[in-house]
């Protein structure tokens, strides 16, 4: 899969070229995790897991740029290069518009209008290209450009009641991912509710403080912060030092995180704080069911008991850990909560490789998993059976 990802690839290891190797991977590794490479395979995939029972579903347009801190290369998307007039080809070709911005904006817009409303909107904001993933290294803000299409974007999301996601990307690129989300968040979350969403990566260790920066940014100027939080999947590409030793360290991480935030209690803010807890909207994606469910739990406590809470969504990503999902599901009340989604991403199998190395690189410890999951498929097996038998004996 590694090898595969990588760009300018000759025709035989070229999965959009090859069509026996692009047979092969779109009916493995794509049709597990991905949601269609057009629009009407993503509309079949959509409503196959609203019919499951899921609120509703988080897409993402593929393309994007994974820089390798290893070999301190860009891979995905390459170098943005422009052709001139005589067939050329040229980075700095002077040009009014970048063809990879267009190019991104349009792939997101698609992906916009074939979302519903209370459906989320998750973006890759380096899948706009080379201009854009210069700024974002350098901590800047990226060209007027992509500004204007995140505009255009969050426009029609708001305007349709579809939230977005702002994924957290490569540590190379995150802090201009992080200022432009702030930005967002700023013009678009002034209605008492999140529209924009920015991403905290559990497994780094300057996420809480990083957290309580923004925390402090949303009190002081009045807008929601869109809390997401995840463990992380770049560890195979970031320096490991960023990240958190252990795993039980980023366990603790994320659910000290995913639990203050549910009792407004973090760092100088909430009852324990100096400061009162400003207005946030939680969205725990986590693959640990002990992690989402006693999130829950504790969601429903306080609920229950009128004590000050936030409102929380869950979600995993399609193709994985569904007996979490499924365990969720089952515990939804009268209220409806919890409120479960599923995250798929959609576009070229060429597109959708990169995505798809660090699912395989998660599944690596899927043997940990299998037991846990075949364990409940037995058990629904037998429940099934039981009631089969307990109708024909009335």
């Amino acid at each position: 899969m590694s090898f595969l990802s990588k760009p300018n690839r000759i025709w035989l290891f070229d999965v959009d070229r090859n069509p026996l190797l692009h047979k092969i991977l779109k009916k493995t590794f794509y049709d597990q995790f991905c949601a269609g490479e057009n629009g009407a395979e993503v509309k079949s995939t959509m409503q196959e897991l609203k019919d499951m029972g899921f609120r509703g579903v988080i897409m993402t347009y593929a393309k994007e740029t994974v820089f390798d801190h290893k070999t301190n290369s860009q891979n995905g998307l390459g170098i943005a290069a422009l052709k001139n007039e005589h067939g050329d080809v040229s980075i700095n070709a002077p040009v009014l518009q970048c063809p990879s911005i267009e190019s991104w904006r349009e792939g997101t817009v698609k992906t916009v209008d074939m979302l519903d409303g209370e459906d989320y909107l998750a973006v890759k904001l380096t899948g706009a290209g080379t201009k854009v993933t210069e700024a974002f290294a350098a901590g800047e803000l990226p060209p007027q450009q992509m500004i204007d299409a995140l505009d255009e974007i969050c426009t029609k999301c708001k305007a349709k009641n579809v939230r977005v996601l702002v994924d957290a990307e490569s540590q190379h690129f995150q802090k201009g991912i992080h200022r432009i989300t702030l930005d967002l968040m700023r013009k678009y979350n002034r209605d008492g509710y999140a529209s924009i969403y920015n991403t905290y990566q559990a497994y780094l260790k300057s996420t809480p403080a990083k957290l309580v920066k923004d925390l402090a940014s949303a009190k002081e100027e009045g807008f929601t912060l869109g809390l997401k939080v995840v463990r992380g999947a770049y560890m195979a590409s970031d320096e490991r030092s960023l990240i958190h030793d252990t795993k039980a360290e980023t366990d603790n991480a994320y659910n000290t995180i995913a639990h203050g935030a549910l009792v407004k209690n973090i760092g100088e803010f909430g009852d324990k704080g100096s400061q009162p807890f400003p207005s946030v909207n939680l969205f725990l994606a986590s693959h640990n069911k002990e992690s989402v469910v006693t999130a829950h739990e504790l969601h429903k406590q306080r609920v229950t008991a009128g004590l000050p809470t936030i409102p929380v969504r869950f979600a995993q990503l399609h193709g994985m850990s569904d007996e979490v999902s499924f365990s969720l599901l089952h515990m939804k009340d009268g209220d409806g909560t919890p409120e479960v989604y599923k995250c798929s991403t959609w576009g070229g199998l060429g597109e959708c490789m990169a995505y798809l190395l660090r699912r395989a690189i998660e599944n690596r410890d899927a043997v940990l998993r299998t037991d846990t999951e075949y364990q409940a498929l037995k058990s629904e097996t037998f429940r099934r059976f039981k009631s089969v038998f307990s109708l024909s004996s009335r």
